[in-house]
């Protein structure tokens, strides 16, 4: 029996979907957590559409959202606004 690697790409196929994942790495997830899920989000939508909508190359997407980058604020407020999201902050209830 041949199996095939998870990619969680391969699910995230429509914008609530992406929502909830997102969500649940900004809840749960640290900073790396949180790039590496923005990167998974990109690769589902598709790294051409998101280079075109940014303004960066292709190669430049996968080195900032690849395992252990640390990309500048700008580069991710770029690809979320590119994948239709937004950062939203929720007050913290005690």
């Amino acid at each position: 029996m041949e199996t095939s690697k998870f990619d969680i790409a391969d699910y995230l196929d429509s914008n609530e979907m992406i929502a909830e994942y997102l969500n649940a790495i900004l809840e749960e997830g640290n900073d790396t957590e949180i790039v590496t899920a923005i990167g998974h989000i990109a690769k589902a939508i598709g790294m051409t559409k998101i280079a075109e909508e940014t303004g960066m190359s292709r190669p430049s997407l996968y080195k900032a959202l690849s395992d252990g980058a640390k990309p500048q604020f700008s580069t991710i407020m770029k690809v979320l606004k590119a994948v239709g999201g937004q950062i939203r902050i929720d007050p913290i209830n005690a």
